[in-house]
């Protein structure tokens, strides 16, 4: 009954199409080239092994670079195909170099529309990146006996409950799954509640670190103005009520005028919300999407452009990671660690939370649940020196090997 509605529901959707994609273009969510790769439209010639990654957003896609780049050594494959659901993710991967992958936008999950996907590509092997469920897709895949993987999987107890009401369901698709990795133990517990066969525990994905060098720098102006600058904290992927959370720490700190707050906002189209609610802070702003125009006695740098929050991070030793004194349940922090900085974060960490327990026992993030404990953890640490980089890289190396390996035995 499930099964029947949702194919229904997808069916009244592909009708509704055209009004929903020129509503997503004029809200400069989709592009025309996205919307055509969405209904099956490719202008690009695939070769023959392929190898089919999908993932939803930029977190997600960027995961799994290191481990493309070390499947682009294996002879085995010709071509690495990457789909993705948002343009911040196509542009995100455009920034990376890349020898045997190309990117494309995943299509709509309806059946003609996946069918066509299928048929176009003929990939050797589908891997669906953390939570990518896609049920008509899956269908498809499984009637053509693709290897199926369920990569770096994260189920959390919310979406458990959800998949758990319509169980039948739910059981019929994840046992479509040659293999679950799961991303932490919370995750395998669930799978198998879920009833999927094959689960292998090798650890997260995300502690893999992909190769900045490829990477855009800031422009020269940009760079100037940071080396001039001391940056007392960086607010990283903040969401609302966050960003006045860092200037009230900020402000309490600051010395000088020398000394500046960067904004990170999770969701860069609140960047003029923003700067609405820190109107009477008395701060002069200034937005990195101005480029060149840079106020050299601005008291905050607000980073309003997708993709670009790596080449900040390195700016302070302290940045607090967002979406955890609202309960939202936490950002990945690992980007920030790599960059030897002290973690601050709220309580409501759990949809991270084993990395984040990996960091608290080794004294690199702290929980701070006010102002106070925020200001004095500064005060206590600004002679701190940690070197991380090294221990995460030999426990991702493992990983990735480990991960490399079991992918490889179904090429």
């Amino acid at each position: 009954m499930i099964k029947l509605i949702y194919k229904l529901l997808t069916f009244i959707l592909i009708i509704l199409l055209p009004l929903i994609a020129i509503f997503r273009i004029f809200k400069n969510k989709e592009t025309f080239h996205s919307i055509k790769q969405k209904i099956g439209q490719y202008n690009v010639k695939p070769k023959k092994n392929i190898i089919w990654f999908h993932g939803s957003s930029v977190g997600e896609v960027l995961s799994v670079v290191p481990l493309i780049k070390k499947l682009e050594k294996n002879n085995k494959i010709d071509q690495i195909l990457i789909t993705s659901n948002t343009l911040s993710s196509a542009k995100a991967l455009s920034r990376i170099k890349f020898s045997k992958t190309i990117h494309q936008y995943f299509p709509l999950d309806f059946m003609y529309i996946v069918e066509k996907f299928l048929n176009f590509w003929k990939p050797k092997v589908c891997i669906f990146i953390e939570s990518e469920i896609w049920p008509n897709m899956i269908e498809n895949i499984s009637k053509k006996k693709i290897p199926l993987i369920l990569l770096n999987a994260r189920i959390t107890k919310k979406t458990y409950k959800k998949w758990s009401k319509i169980k039948f369901f739910s059981k019929n698709l994840f046992n479509n799954f040659n293999l679950c990795t799961p991303q932490n133990h919370e995750t395998e517990y669930y799978l198998k509640k879920l009833g999927s066969k094959k689960i292998k525990f090798i650890g997260n994905l995300k502690l893999s670190e992909i190769d900045n060098k490829h990477l855009e720098e800031l422009n020269h102006s940009q760079k100037k103005f940071f080396n001039s600058k001391k940056v007392l904290l960086i607010g990283y992927s903040t969401h609302p009520k966050e960003e006045v959370f860092c200037i009230d720490i900020f402000k309490k700190l600051r010395k000088n005028k020398n000394e500046i707050l960067i904004l990170i906002p999770r969701h860069i189209e609140r960047a003029d919300q923003i700067i609405k609610e820190i109107k009477n802070k008395n701060l002069i702003i200034q937005k990195h999407s101005l480029n060149n125009k840079i106020n050299n006695n601005s008291d905050i740098y607000l980073v309003d452009t997708y993709g670009e929050a790596k080449k900040f991070l390195k700016y302070s030793k302290f940045i607090f990671t967002g979406g955890s004194i609202i309960p939202h349940g936490g950002q990945n922090p690992l980007d920030a660690v790599r960059q030897n900085a002290i973690i601050l974060h709220g309580p409501n960490v759990q949809n991270f939370k084993e990395i984040y327990q990996f960091l608290n026992d080794e004294k690199i993030s702290f929980n701070i649940k006010n102002l106070r404990q925020a200001i004095k953890l500064i005060q206590n640490k600004k002679t701190t020196n940690i070197n991380t980089k090294l221990k995460l890289k030999l426990i991702s190396s493992k990983i990735l090997s480990k991960t490399t390996s079991e992918l490889l035995k179904y090429v």
